[in-house]
C-alpha cells in the first residue's frame, strides 16, 4: 500500500484493488488539488478544505458520514465525532474512517475537535495500524491533545495532517514540529511518498511526516 499527501488533510492511498483519495480539499484554500484519479472518496465533513469531492478523476463512490461500507475489495467504517469539544455546537459533526486496504487499517480522524475520544469511539473504531491525525489546532485539536488521542489508539504508525503549510491561506494553523516534539520525534524527516506492508510494521511506534507529494 502506498500513501501520498497531497496537502491539508488530504491523503492518496493506492492498494492491490482500489486507490482511496481522503478528504479533497478546494482551491479556495490557496492551493490547487493535485489532478488524481480514485476509486473511493472519503468526506469527513462538509467544509470546503475537505469536500471537494468532485475535483477527484474517474467515477470515485464517495462515502459521507458514519456507516459501513465496501467498495473493491476495501473496508469503510464510518463512525461519528465532532468539530469541536462543544459536542458539534460550533463547527458540527465529522465523520472518523477507519478502512482496511491491503489487510491494514488505515485511520483518517478528520478534522476531530473533542478533547478525547469516549470508550465507545474507541471501541467501535477498532484495530488502527495506521493512524491519520489532525495536529494543527484551531480549527480541530492541537499537537498536545493529538499525542493523547494517538495513545488511545495504540496505533503502529503515526501520520500527523491539517498544519500549517505556508503556501496556503489558512495560516492560523500549528506547524508540526510541535507534534513531533511531543512524540519525542524531532529529528524526523519529511518524505512524499510512503509504503506500508502488513507483515512489516515496526516494532515500536513509528511517526510519519509526509510533505505534498
Amino acid at each position: 500500500m502506498d500513501i501520498t499527501y497531497l496537502g491539508q488533510a488530504s491523503f492518496r492511498i493506492k492498494g492491490k484493488t482500489a486507490t482511496v483519495v481522503l478528504d479533497p480539499y478546494s482551491d479556495d484554500i490557496g492551493i490547487k488539488f493535485p489532478k488524481v484519479e480514485a476509486d473511493i472518496v472519503t468526506v469527513s465533513h462538509e467544509h470546503y478544505d475537505h469536500n471537494a469531492a468532485s475535483l477527484v478523476g474517474g467515477e470515485p463512490f464517495v462515502v459521507r458520514g458514519p456507516g459501513e461500507y465496501e467498495v473493491k475489495g476495501v473496508e469503510i467504517l464510518g463512525v461519528d465525532s465532532f468539530h469541536d469539544e462543544k459536542g458539534g455546537a460550533e463547527r458540527g459533526k465529522n465523520a472518523i474512517y477507519n478502512l482496511k486496504i491491503d489487510k491494514i487499517n488505515v485511520c483518517h480522524l478528520g478534522d476531530l475537535g473533542q478533547n478525547s475520544l469516549t470508550n465507545e469511539q474507541v471501541e467501535e473504531i477498532g484495530n488502527v495500524d495506521l493512524l491519520l491525525i489532525p495536529v494543527g489546532g484551531h480549527f480541530t485539536i492541537d499537537a498536545s491533545v493529538a499525542a493523547k488521542v494517538a495513545s488511545q489508539l495504540e496505533p503502529k504508525i503515526i501520520i500527523p495532517m491539517h498544519f500549517r503549510d505556508p503556501q496556503t491561506k489558512i495560516t492560523e494553523l500549528e506547524g508540526a514540529e510541535k507534534f513531533l516534539k511531543e512524540m519525542g520525534k524531532e529529528n524526523v524527516q519529511p518524505v512524499s511518498k510512503f509504503s506500508v506492508h502488513a507483515d512489516k510494521f515496526p516494532e515500536e511506534t513509528q511517526v510519519v511526516l509526509m510533505q505534498k507529494g
